[in-house]
């Protein structure tokens, strides 16, 4: 099958070079596509709602339920992949892309008209949603790896940045721009969480199939101009000429030091995701700083929005500096910083200026793992294989989504109010960055003949 009519653009490019589409368009719809899918980095603007009592308007989930709904989003994302990398390889990126616009807006919009219980949002908004961005998340990635193989770190950078700029869309359009849709919607009769589901559903689905349809794999032996892959693969990265099978890759001890790198330093930042805006709460009236919750909850929603600025930055500056300094350097300073802000995130995040700047960098590190990781995968295992590679690589996300925020919220509701509790899970995310850090030190891509 022909892979979203790449095979004529290939004729046509066999005949002239000038039909070959733009390679920047496809950078465009990939940020529209990626502002979708990172809407779940919202989630902890629902949070505080969700956990309020029936009778103060809320749904009176416990705050380990909150976490189970994110988590759920999470391990869909990562296992929806796998099958998402295959899919896109017979079937071609566009229709998957599209696809995963449709899953993930269906999602949103079921979860508003269903979403009033536990389980009802563990599946519209965790499975479901979760699986429509496991989808459509995939195909910018592979597709913008194979357009820009001469800037594979700037290039997922900027593909998946959206991914993290969406969350501060979503967050700030949910809690504060326009008095916040949550105080002020109630579409057709809902109440404002799953009146902000439906909404969020529709735009998402509309969104996504815009951003899809420059999805487009480049014409077969392609490649940019003046680039010559031989010489890159003498410089500071592999370049990507070693194509490795899935099959192949798993049975390397690279493949495994990359997941478990994955899991460590991607245990931090999905912690902080999901219990940022419960952790500011607590620290910040326990600490005096402010009087009442709800002024601390501005705060932390403050925080949890230049979290997010961050997290969007992160993604291009790392992958940017990794094509400079390399990917090893990269991922090992990553992983150390992230390490170390974590341990001191505790007593940081006591103040109103420390929340905000812990946050940003914990925000920047994190997403610093979405752009080092797939183009490390491409650089060890193959360009040409880098969209059924990468899925592999990812279900450390999922796994890392389960147990991070699980860990916040067990500890959180074990306390019964005692913000000490939230030293903990801090230190043991402090140590997963580390141990990663000191995985990345050991790190070689494979040898070429290993293909």
């Amino acid at each position: 099958m022909s892979n979203d009519g790449n095979a004529p653009q290939a004729a046509a490019c066999a005949a002239s070079p000038s039909p070959v589409m733009n390679r920047w368009l496809v950078v465009a719809g990939a940020i529209l596509i990626q502002l979708c899918l990172g809407a779940i980095y919202a989630w902890s603007v629902f949070t505080t709602t969700l956990k309020a009592s029936p009778d103060a308007g809320g749904y009176g989930f416990t705050a380990t339920q909150t976490q189970w709904i994110f988590s759920a989003g999470l391990a869909s994302f990562a296992l929806v992949m796998l099958f998402a990398g295959r899919w896109q390889a017979k079937a071609g990126p566009r229709i998957v892309a599209m696809v995963g616009g449709l899953v993930l807006g269906a999602g949103y919009i079921l979860g508003g008209f269903l979403g009033d219980g536990f389980v009802s949002q563990l599946v519209c908004i965790g499975i479901i949603g979760g699986a429509g961005i496991g989808l459509a998340y995939v195909v910018p990635i592979a597709v913008g790896v194979k357009w820009f193989p001469d800037k594979k770190g700037m290039i997922t950078g900027l593909a998946v940045a959206g991914f993290g700029f969406g969350a501060t869309i979503w967050v700030k359009l949910a809690g504060s721009w326009f008095g916040g849709l949550l105080n002020t919607t109630n579409v057709f009769g809902l109440p404002g969480v799953q009146s902000v589901f439906v909404i969020y559903g529709i735009a998402f689905l509309v969104l996504v199939l815009l951003g899809s349809i420059v999805m487009v794999n480049p014409p077969a032996g392609w490649k940019p101009a003046g680039w010559n892959p031989e010489a890159a693969g003498g410089g500071v990265q592999a370049s990507g000429a070693a194509d490795l099978t899935a099959g192949q890759m798993v049975g390397t001890p690279q493949y495994w030091g990359l997941l478990f790198m994955f899991i460590g330093s991607a245990l931090a930042g999905l912690m902080v995701i999901g219990c940022i805006r419960l952790f500011g709460t607590d620290s910040l009236v326990a600490n005096g700083v402010v009087e009442d919750k709800a002024a601390a909850g501005v705060i932390a929603g403050t925080a949890m929005a230049w979290y997010a600025i961050l997290n969007g930055l992160g993604r291009i500056v790392w992958g940017t500096v990794s094509d400079k300094i390399g990917r090893k350097i990269a991922l090992f300073l990553m992983c150390l910083f992230q390490g170390i802000m974590m341990l001191a995130f505790f007593r940081i995040g006591a103040g109103e200026i420390g929340l905000i700047v812990g946050a940003c960098i914990i925000g920047f590190n994190f997403g610093g793992n979405f752009a080092l990781f797939p183009a490390a995968t491409a650089d060890f295992f193959g360009n040409k294989n880098v969209g059924t590679n990468y899925p592999w690589v990812f279900l450390a996300y999922g796994v890392a989504g389960i147990v991070g925020p699980q860990i916040a919220g067990h500890f959180k509701d074990a306390a019964a109010g005692d913000v000490n509790a939230w030293k903990t899970p801090f230190i043991i995310a402090g140590i997963a960055c580390l141990v990663a850090a000191a995985i990345g030190l050991m790190l070689k891509a494979p040898k070429k003949s290993a293909a």
